[in-house]
């Protein structure tokens, strides 16, 4: 996040900070800037570079997961658990935002996890009309709760200002609940202590055999190392099956 670090002179005078001091191997640990910041280091660093991908978001290609996303959402599950015990408990609606400015994948898991009526996320379009839809629906079928999810970067707006637009549309109070930053503290869930295990020791495999200038992750279960440059121009999706299956148990 150095501004400094984004100009050409910048980039120079850390090479030459890792020259002087006798580096020969760096690894960065970060989302998309790291990545890019570690592609521009390499046009004035002879070194090893090799980044580890690490953001709750999840939407880095060149892994199937990241550190620190599992973490996240059992952060944003354990709160919805105990949000939805207050739904249930006085028949509400709770609209709930969870963080995902360019990518559902957080609101799409805890909001698959937790039987939500609808996930509000960018990857899918949903009108107002829709939205209503599904919540009237939902009554219908005698829920005594009715649970959105909503990511943070939703084209339809944040929580709040869809609850006001879904109030003025079904005549009902939707209450609002934004996680914020309580979904990135917290001690790390085993999985994630697992898998920056796995994607560390990788790395350094990777530099012992000469081989770095990429991404080191884990897909299908396969250690890989992908280009710096392939995990900013190639998107990560949402499986389109689970998707699907996500439309067939909220309708």
């Amino acid at each position: 996040r150095s501004e400094e670090f984004r100009t050409e002179e910048g980039q120079k005078k850390a090479a030459k900070i890792l020259t002087d001091r006798g580096f020969d191997a760096l690894i960065a640990i970060g989302g998309d800037g790291t990545m890019h910041a570690l592609d521009a280091l390499s046009n004035h660093w002879k070194g090893y570079l090799i980044g580890l991908p690490g953001t709750i978001d999840n939407d880095m290609y060149g892994t199937d997961y990241t550190i620190g996303f599992d973490t996240a959402v059992n952060n944003a599950l354990s709160a919805l658990d105990k949000i939805r015990d207050t739904a249930e408990a006085f028949q509400r609606i709770f609209l709930v935002e969870v963080m995902g400015r360019h990518a559902g994948f957080i609101a799409f898991h805890v909001g698959f996890a937790t039987g939500a009526s609808a996930i509000l996320m960018p990857e899918t379009d949903t009108t107002i009309e829709e939205l209503a839809d599904k919540v009237v629906k939902a009554r219908e079928k005698a829920k005594s709760s009715v649970l959105v999810v909503v990511a943070e970067g939703d084209e339809l707006g944040n929580a709040e200002t869809i609850g006001k637009k879904l109030n003025e549309r079904i005549g009902e109070k939707c209450r609002v609940s934004v996680l914020g930053y309580i979904q990135r503290g917290g001690n790390p869930t085993h999985f994630d202590r697992m898998l920056a295990t796995r994607l560390g020791a990788y790395a350094i495999e990777c530099l012992l055999s000469g081989e770095a200038g990429g991404l080191v992750g884990e897909v299908g279960g396969k250690l890989v190392m992908t280009p710096f440059e392939e995990t900013w121009t190639k998107k990560k999706s949402i499986d389109e099956w689970m998707l699907g299956l996500l439309d067939e148990l909220s309708g």
